[in-house]
């Protein structure tokens, strides 16, 4: 009963988040003709680096996408829902573009640093990603809560961790100083709201739809095979 009225729970979730998106998609349309896309300069791209993120993919491939997302943004688990499988399947897993997880817990989202702090434990013992959609997908449960600790202990025992491991990671909060440095790299670069997209040299803010972010991919191979 109680897995049955969870899927019931994901599915109108998934039906309004859809729903929602479509605005959110013809906005990232417009972004991606022009409308907000920016050229960052080899320059500020040579200044960042220090903060790696969390990769999918063969470093081969001849294209990164950057995700700078934060776990509390709406857009963002409405990206990592509707369209990040496209992305994994159709150009990560292919070979086309390798795609990497950049942090940029907003300000504004109170529980978004305790989030990424998760993220980045459960990165320590290689479940990056499994956390990862554990926040997006239940992001409608923890991100109101005043203390959304006990949700992402049942998240990180959900997917395999270590609890020992994990409970003295978030304790020491020793993740939080790559965290700081990967909002400043992501400042520097002229990132503002998330999520945004860097594809080569061009930086698009929105949840971009899988088509747009083809095209960006398409267009950076063309631009490194020249």
């Amino acid at each position: 009963m109680g897995r049955a009225m969870n899927m019931k729970l994901f599915y109108l979730a998934l039906v309004g988040i859809a729903a929602v998106g479509v605005a959110a998609i013809w906005g990232a349309r417009r972004s991606i003709n022009g409308a907000g896309a920016t050229s960052v300069t080899s320059a500020a791209l040579a200044s960042v680096g220090e903060y790696e993120g969390f990769v999918l993919g063969s470093d081969s491939a001849p294209v990164e996408i950057v995700e700078f997302a934060d776990f509390q943004c709406p857009a963002c688990a409405r990206f990592a829902i509707l369209t990040a499988s496209d992305v994994k399947a159709r150009l990560v897993e292919r070979g086309l573009a390798r795609l990497r997880f950049h942090d940029f817990p907003l300000p504004n989202h109170g529980n978004a640093m305790p989030a990424h702090l998760a993220a980045a434990c459960a990165g320590e013992q290689d479940e990056f990603w499994a956390m990862h959609d554990q926040l997006f997908y239940n992001q409608g449960r923890w991100s109101r809560e005043s203390r959304p600790a006990r949700r992402f202990r049942e998240y990180a025992r959900a997917i395999g961790l270590e609890m020992g491991q994990f409970d003295e990671c978030m304790k020491s909060e020793r993740q939080r100083a790559r965290l700081e440095v990967a909002k400043a790299e992501a400042t520097a670069l002229g990132v503002g709201s998330t999520p945004s997209f860097l594809v080569g040299d061009v930086l698009v803010p929105g949840a971009l739809p899988y088509d747009s972010l083809k095209v960006l991919v398409e267009k950076a191979a063309g631009a490194a095979a020249q």
